[in-house]
């Protein structure tokens, strides 16, 4: 634990004091401000109706860039030094995105109608707007792959920045659109908002010009497109599925209880994501490099046993704070009309601690490349989210939803458990690995 705590001290917070914290709060205080522009001059109808189309771009960006950016970062940090193999990785990554984004870009163009009446049904015709987002998606994979170079050569002051301006960007256009024209104008701004950090990206890219003279058509590498194919597939799996997932729920909510109902548990998930933003920047930061250096039982066990003796004690204690103070968050990041996600608070902070004690510990899946696993507990995880919240929501409504997700991090956490038991309380020698 003290290792932990003092590479905290020292490391991470003194880094994210600076630039990494600054991204989040700035993500909070847009998310913020973009959720009281929608709740003043939507309500919760709208917000709904947002939550379905910020889900839909969210996998589907996901999928037109085939789940490369994990795979791309890694791989570029480690041929960084190799021009041969950083010119094929560049090139592979980038042709074999452009086409994957392109083809997906006309799908979606053309089948807008029929995307529209999956999302917001037909009683709404909002096929203009996934014909905007398909227009757009081309320069979010370009922004993406440009991210992807400066991680990799750990540019991470640029990326930081480049985050914050764009995050303001972004903000500034959702709050004039929104103004301008309500839902439509919302939705509009949800799907483009995205796209436009690729213009500020630029200036960051510009400055290594002679790493686009290495994308040609002539570098791209089967054999590094197969090394990219596990981190792919699992970006892909976890990227797209509790996305699509949570439309499904939502649609459900809509055509069984009510949209209002909709907006009130979508409501309760961005509350949800602005207080994990700052749980999961430390587990990137320290968790997952962490769990990449340690190739023992021992050490594994430490780690995981000082993050639940040091960190969630806190957490767990923010988590109080926020249910006793839900009336008045909620009337700062909505409105009074937001009254009953009051009743939704409880069963979301539970279902949000357990899976933090879960995700903490499978990282290790990620750390060392337990690829079937990850993706096989992945895949139980949307499937228990799906059943569950249906089957709660026909008995308790809208509370359902929130239990459904309790329920599925709890068993997450058993499953999890299970296959680390040995690890975590079996008894170990010193050199024993993973």
């Amino acid at each position: 634990m003290k290792k932990l705590l003092n590479y905290i001290n020292s490391q991470v917070l003194f880094k994210a004091a600076n630039l990494n914290t600054a991204t989040i709060i700035t993500k909070i205080f847009a998310g913020v401000l973009t959720s009281k522009a929608i709740a003043v001059f939507i309500g919760v109808e709208g917000l709904a109706l947002i939550g379905n189309i910020r889900n839909f771009l969210s996998a589907i960006q996901s999928f037109a860039i085939l789940g490369l950016y994990k795979g791309l970062v890694k791989t570029i940090a480690e041929y960084k030094n190799d021009m041969v193999n950083l010119s094929k990785t560049l090139s592979t990554a980038y042709y074999v995105g452009f086409v994957s984004t392109i083809l997906i870009s006309f799908v979606c163009y053309y089948n807008a109608q029929m995307i529209n009446d999956f999302l917001f049904s037909e009683h709404y015709n909002y096929a203009y707007v996934i014909k905007v987002m398909a227009l757009a998606l081309p320069f979010y994979s370009l922004n993406l792959f440009s991210f992807s170079i400066m991680n990799g050569f750990s540019n991470f002051k640029m990326l930081f920045i480049i985050n914050i301006i764009g995050q303001i960007l972004g903000l500034l256009v959702t709050l004039l659109l929104i103004y301008q024209n309500n839902i439509d104008g919302a939705l509009v701004s949800a799907v483009i908002a995205p796209s436009l950090i690729f213009l500020i990206t630029l200036v960051g890219i510009i400055g290594r010009k002679s790493l686009v003279s290495q994308v040609r058509i002539s570098q791209v590498s089967f054999h590094i497109l197969k090394k990219f194919g596990p981190y792919a597939l699992m970006a892909l799996v976890s990227a797209m599925a509790i996305p699509m997932v949570s439309i499904l729920i939502r649609n459900y909510l809509i055509d069984e209880i009510g949209i209002k109902d909709a907006g009130y548990w979508e409501a309760m998930n961005r509350i949800s994501d602005y207080y994990l933003m700052f749980i999961s920047s430390l587990m990137t930061l320290y968790i997952l490099p962490r769990f990449n250096e340690i190739d023992s039982k021992k050490e594994f066990r430490k780690e995981v046993f000082s993050f639940y003796k040091s960190i969630l004690p806190k957490f767990g204690l923010g988590l109080i704070a926020i249910y006793f103070l839900r009336p008045f968050i909620i009337q700062l990041v909505f409105t009074k009309e937001f009254e009953p996600v009051e009743d939704l608070f409880l069963w979301q902070l539970l279902g949000d601690f357990v899976k933090v004690l879960s995700i903490v510990i499978a990282y290790q899946f990620i750390a060392k490349k337990m690829f079937t696993h990850f993706i096989v507990i992945e895949l139980f995880l949307v499937f228990m989210l799906y059943f569950s919240s249906i089957y709660l929501i026909d008995i308790f409504g809208v509370q359902g939803a929130v239990m459904g997700h309790f329920v599925t991090y709890l068993m997450h956490y058993g499953i999890i458990l299970l296959i680390f038991g040995s690890s975590l309380f079996g008894i170990v020698n010193d050199k024993e690995s993973n």
